[in-house]
Protein backbone atom coordinates (compact mmCIF):
# COMPACT_ATOMS: atom_id res chain seq x y z
CA UNK A 1 0.00 0.00 0.00
CA UNK A 2 1.08 3.23 -1.18
CA UNK A 3 1.53 5.84 2.07
CA UNK A 4 0.74 9.10 0.65
CA UNK A 5 1.84 11.07 3.68
CA UNK A 6 0.69 13.96 5.87
CA UNK A 7 0.19 17.56 5.57
CA UNK A 8 1.60 20.38 6.79
CA UNK A 9 -0.72 23.95 8.01
CA UNK A 10 0.30 27.04 9.16
CA UNK A 11 0.11 27.73 13.04
CA UNK A 12 -0.57 31.46 14.01
CA UNK A 13 1.58 33.40 16.17
CA UNK A 14 -1.38 32.99 19.25
CA UNK A 15 -1.05 29.70 18.26
CA UNK A 16 2.48 29.40 18.14
CA UNK A 17 3.15 30.80 21.78
CA UNK A 18 0.42 29.06 22.86
CA UNK A 19 2.37 25.83 21.97
CA UNK A 20 5.64 27.19 23.76
CA UNK A 21 4.73 27.37 27.08
CA UNK A 22 3.76 23.60 26.64
CA UNK A 23 7.02 22.43 26.50
CA UNK A 24 9.97 23.23 28.94
CA UNK A 25 13.06 22.41 26.36
CA UNK A 26 13.96 24.13 23.60
CA UNK A 27 16.72 24.38 21.06
CA UNK A 28 18.75 27.61 20.52
CA UNK A 29 20.66 27.67 16.97
CA UNK A 30 23.03 30.72 16.87
CA UNK A 31 26.89 30.85 15.08
CA UNK A 32 29.91 29.80 17.11
CA UNK A 33 33.37 30.26 15.56
CA UNK A 34 31.87 30.88 12.22
CA UNK A 35 29.89 27.60 12.32
CA UNK A 36 26.36 26.50 12.93
CA UNK A 37 25.46 25.44 16.39
CA UNK A 38 23.02 24.04 18.28
CA UNK A 39 21.90 23.91 21.88
CA UNK A 40 19.15 22.19 24.13
CA UNK A 41 18.24 24.74 26.95
CA UNK A 42 15.70 24.60 29.79
CA UNK A 43 13.25 27.46 29.28
CA UNK A 44 10.65 29.76 30.23
CA UNK A 45 8.15 31.88 27.87
CA UNK A 46 8.25 35.43 29.15
CA UNK A 47 5.34 37.28 27.33
CA UNK A 48 7.13 37.08 23.89
CA UNK A 49 10.41 36.17 25.21
CA UNK A 50 12.19 33.11 25.34
CA UNK A 51 14.28 32.76 28.95
CA UNK A 52 17.37 30.62 29.66
CA UNK A 53 20.08 30.43 32.06
CA UNK A 54 23.39 29.52 30.66
CA UNK A 55 26.92 28.93 31.79
CA UNK A 56 29.08 31.81 32.81
CA UNK A 57 31.99 31.78 30.19
CA UNK A 58 30.25 29.01 28.05
CA UNK A 59 29.74 29.42 24.03
CA UNK A 60 26.25 29.62 24.52
CA UNK A 61 26.61 32.86 26.70
CA UNK A 62 29.29 34.43 24.37
CA UNK A 63 27.63 33.00 21.56
CA UNK A 64 24.50 35.08 22.03
CA UNK A 65 25.27 38.17 23.43
CA UNK A 66 23.32 40.75 20.91
CA UNK A 67 23.24 38.04 18.19
CA UNK A 68 20.12 36.87 15.78
CA UNK A 69 19.33 33.40 16.57
CA UNK A 70 17.13 30.82 16.35
CA UNK A 71 14.80 28.97 18.79
CA UNK A 72 12.82 25.76 17.91
CA UNK A 73 10.41 23.52 19.75
CA UNK A 74 8.55 20.61 18.27
CA UNK A 75 6.85 17.58 19.42
CA UNK A 76 6.10 15.14 17.20
CA UNK A 77 5.05 11.67 16.86
CA UNK A 78 6.48 9.04 14.73
CA UNK A 79 4.07 6.35 15.23
CA UNK A 80 0.91 8.66 13.70
CA UNK A 81 3.27 10.96 11.76
CA UNK A 82 1.19 13.91 13.63
CA UNK A 83 2.79 17.02 15.80
CA UNK A 84 3.84 20.40 15.24
CA UNK A 85 7.55 22.68 15.09
CA UNK A 86 7.32 26.29 16.56
CA UNK A 87 10.37 28.44 15.09
CA UNK A 88 10.83 31.83 16.59
CA UNK A 89 14.33 34.30 15.77
CA UNK A 90 15.22 37.23 17.28
CA UNK A 91 18.14 39.11 18.63
CA UNK A 92 19.19 37.52 21.94
CA UNK A 93 20.46 39.97 24.89
CA UNK A 94 21.29 38.73 28.64
CA UNK A 95 18.44 40.11 31.15
CA UNK A 96 20.80 41.99 33.48
CA UNK A 97 18.06 44.40 35.63
CA UNK A 98 17.89 43.50 38.67
CA UNK A 99 13.84 43.66 39.38
CA UNK A 100 13.49 41.56 36.38
CA UNK A 101 15.84 39.10 37.16
CA UNK A 102 14.06 38.67 40.56
CA UNK A 103 10.84 38.08 38.51
CA UNK A 104 12.83 35.62 36.36
CA UNK A 105 14.31 33.49 39.50
CA UNK A 106 10.80 32.75 40.44
CA UNK A 107 9.67 31.11 37.03
CA UNK A 108 12.69 30.17 35.03
CA UNK A 109 12.98 26.30 35.71
CA UNK A 110 16.34 24.98 38.00
CA UNK A 111 19.39 23.94 35.57
CA UNK A 112 19.80 20.47 34.83
CA UNK A 113 23.71 20.91 34.90
CA UNK A 114 25.58 22.31 38.24
CA UNK A 115 27.04 25.67 37.20
CA UNK A 116 24.59 26.19 34.41
CA UNK A 117 23.10 29.76 35.99
CA UNK A 118 25.52 32.26 35.94
CA UNK A 119 23.48 34.81 32.60
CA UNK A 120 20.08 34.68 32.09
CA UNK A 121 19.27 34.93 28.31
CA UNK A 122 15.99 36.32 27.02
CA UNK A 123 15.26 35.89 22.67
CA UNK A 124 12.45 38.49 22.31
CA UNK A 125 10.32 36.59 19.40
CA UNK A 126 10.90 39.26 16.71
CA UNK A 127 9.87 36.63 14.23
CA UNK A 128 7.74 33.56 14.75
CA UNK A 129 5.84 30.64 12.95
CA UNK A 130 5.13 27.31 12.82
CA UNK A 131 3.72 24.57 11.24
CA UNK A 132 1.59 21.62 12.16
CA UNK A 133 1.74 17.76 10.38
CA UNK A 134 -1.53 16.37 10.16
CA UNK A 135 -2.28 12.63 8.93
CA UNK A 136 -3.25 12.75 4.85
CA UNK A 137 -7.27 12.75 4.42
CA UNK A 138 -8.35 9.62 3.09
CA UNK A 139 -8.54 9.90 -0.66
CA UNK A 140 -12.02 9.22 -2.07
CA UNK A 141 -12.85 6.59 -4.87
CA UNK A 142 -13.63 8.14 -7.95
CA UNK A 143 -16.39 5.43 -8.55
CA UNK A 144 -17.96 3.31 -5.73
CA UNK A 145 -17.12 0.07 -6.35
CA UNK A 146 -19.60 -3.55 -5.93
CA UNK A 147 -19.43 -5.64 -3.24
Amino acid sequence: MHDVGGELTEIRRAECLRLLTREQIGRVAFTAHALPAVHPVAYVLDGEEIVFRTAAGSTLAAAVRHAVVGFQVDDVDPATRTGWSVLGVGEAYEVVVPDRLAELAAVLPDPWVAGRDGHVISIPLQVLHGHRLHPAAPELDAEPSCA
